[in-house]
């Protein structure tokens, strides 16, 4: 392997009596740094894009979120929460009531969710940052606080104690419904805060105390239809969910934040091979340019080729000559393009020079995971491309 290298460096440093070779290898070198720059960079803004809108779930969803197994609703016995609370990988959680209502005021009427939530749901969830207006609701109260599309949709006021912001939802039971009028339960209720997380969620939900829900849904006390929980910094999810499971007995069914939001990771993720794909193919026709530029240098240096097989190398040593050209320059080039494309996403983060807004800069993510995908992309691209130059080196070019 040191014959090889030494030949390959040989070449690589020392360029071409051809100028048109060293132009075009000089190209395929530029081509190689700007592509791997554009792929970091562009890999890192679209990793700030997604950790920017997954930032706004996880302010929503819990780390780890129980549902009834069997119907919409299960109970907590009082010897279930006393076993909760002894295990020391949850930090606390929440009990929650969510259930579809129709929500009216002053003749105007939609369609959402009303959430039961207790005391702990401001510790488990940071959805009372989110509160743009008015504050968070207090205790066992009629308050709610309502999302920003829904207050829009209505033209809902805070406070507002002459105009009634009222709820409905269907009575539980069955059979015929002989008047519509006692078909629906129904509850006044005083906005007190206005929040805003993304378009979807704040059209979605009215927020008010887990006793008012379960008056107004006929729940019992005990009765929830989810339990919402903060784990500890390092604690073992999987050991959290076998603790839980063994404690409610096939009750209940436990997502992490990732299943809560199945559709959400899996549109981001395909976006992101789709990125990754494009960006790929750019490499790869720039790649073109550095097979010339070998095809070129290998027609060049014929003469001393022949002399390298007459004094006893091998053809596949000759050939591993031109391999390894090309993937020193693919390597240095990488490097040279990785640097930068460091620097560019660090000024970014640092200094913010790209913004959206006047107050909300382009989000941008550095990690090693990216570096690692750049430097794999294009050492296994340029490997290729420089064994595809270098099999032109054959028994026939030396004879000739």
């Amino acid at each position: 392997m040191k014959f090889p290298l030494y030949i390959a460096k040989r070449y690589l440093f020392s360029g071409s009596s051809n100028n048109a070779i060293n132009i075009i290898t000089g190209i395929s070198s530029l081509g190689i740094i700007a592509g791997t720059t554009a792929m970091f960079v562009v890999l890192s803004v679209f990793s700030g894009l997604k950790e920017f809108s997954l930032s706004f779930t996880n302010d929503f969803d819990p780390q780890l979120k129980a549902f009834s197994t069997k119907g919409k609703t299960f109970t907590v016995s009082p010897s279930q929460e006393k076993q909760m609370k002894a295990i020391k990988d949850i930090v606390s959680y929440t009990k929650v009531i969510e259930e579809r209502a129709l929500f009216s005021f002053n003749s105007k009427d939609h369609l959402a969710y009303i959430k039961g939530v207790d005391s702990n749901f401001i510790s488990v969830n940071a959805v009372e940052k989110s509160i743009y207006q008015g504050q968070w609701l207090e205790p066992q109260t009629n308050q709610v606080v309502v999302g920003a599309g829904i207050a829009q949709k209505l033209s809902v006021g805070l406070f507002d104690l002459v105009n009634p912001f009222e709820a409905f939802v269907a009575k539980p039971g069955k059979g015929t419904i002989d008047n519509p009028n006692e078909a629906f339960n129904k509850m006044q209720l005083v906005p007190v805060g206005f929040y805003f997380l993304n378009e979807e969620i704040s059209q979605k939900f009215v927020f008010c105390d887990l006793e008012v829900a379960q008056e107004l849904l006929e729940f019992k006390t005990n009765q929830v239809s989810g339990i919402e929980f903060k784990l500890a910094a390092n604690a073992s999810e999987s050991a959290t969910i076998e603790v839980l499971e063994k404690i409610f007995k096939g009750q209940i069914t436990l997502k992490n934040r990732t299943q809560l939001n199945a559709s959400l990771y899996r549109m981001l993720n395909t976006e992101n091979l789709i990125l990754y794909l494009i960006l790929t193919l750019v490499l790869i026709v720039t790649l073109f340019t550095l097979i010339g530029a070998i095809i070129m240098t290998i027609i060049d240096k014929k003469n001393h080729l022949k002399t390298l097989y007459s004094l006893g190398a091998e053809i596949k040593e000759i050939r591993r000559v031109f391999l390894l050209q090309g993937f020193l320059i693919c390597l240095i080039g990488g490097i040279i393009g990785l640097v930068l494309g460091i620097v560019i996403v660090l000024l970014q983060k640092e200094y913010e020079l790209v913004m959206i807004t006047q107050k909300l800069a382009y989000p941008i993510l550095f990690t090693f995971k990216n570096i690692i995908i750049v430097l794999l992309t294009i050492g296994i691209l340029g490997f290729l491309a420089s064994w595809i130059a270098s099999s032109r080196v054959n028994r026939n070019l030396m004879d000739n």
